[in-house]
């Protein structure tokens, strides 16, 4: 097999790997996807191709290559309703490089074995995933009502009495009207029930969850 043919081979590796990675996040409606992915694993090939023609090291192009990732992971990453956002997408981005390069150096079956790794945690551990959230969630709360002296204090005690822990609090009075935010941490359903309770509480002005 000569050179241009193994590279083919190895380009076409790295577009199926990076398409099937591509599409369970599009299937998610992640921001990085299908093309994302595609062009991540086959970018990165490329590069690694490269250096070893130029320089028969892919050392020195593998560094630069995880220093890119690293921007285009920080890119995908940010903050929303007190909540970290796409970490989960940005590793896999990370890793998705990584199959690339060693796909490139021609470590095909580590590569394999790292895609069929890598599957088995997006795919395989979801459930078990939600299992946890579902067990254990921390949301924030935020309530607007008219000032009266208990009126937060016997919020907190409902909070409480629904099983609820308080891993943070926040007031704050403008005029004639009280805001509380809470930190609260507990099963899913707990959080249903309270929201619905708070959602029929005539009291709340404003109601933010």
């Amino acid at each position: 097999m000569d050179f241009f043919t193994e590279d083919l081979y190895k380009l076409l590796f790295s577009f199926i790997i990076g398409a099937i990675i591509g599409a369970e996040r599009e299937y998610r409606s992640k921001s990085a996807g299908l093309r994302t992915m595609i062009l991540i694993a086959v970018g990165s090939t490329v590069f690694t191709l490269i250096s070893i023609r130029l320089s028969g090291d892919a050392g020195r192009i593998a560094a630069n290559i995880v220093t890119g990732i690293g921007f285009i992971g920080a890119g995908i990453i940010f903050r929303e309703n007190n909540r970290v956002v796409g970490i989960t997408t940005a590793a896999i981005v990370w890793v998705t490089a990584g199959l690339g390069m060693a796909i490139g150096a021609g470590y095909y079956i580590i590569a394999l074995y790292s895609f069929l790794v890598a599957g088995m945690s997006l795919v395989v551990l979801t459930p078990l995933q939600k299992w946890i959230r579902n067990k254990n969630q921390i949301k924030s709360y935020r309530l607007k009502c008219i000032y009266q002296k208990r009126t937060l204090r016997e919020y907190e005690e409902l909070f409480k009495s629904y099983g609820m822990t308080v891993l943070g609090a926040e007031q704050n009075r403008s005029g004639n009207y009280i805001t509380g935010s809470w930190l609260l941490q507990g099963s899913h359903q707990i959080h249903e029930k309270l929201t619905e309770y708070l959602l029929d509480d005539t009291a709340i002005v404003e109601f933010d969850f």
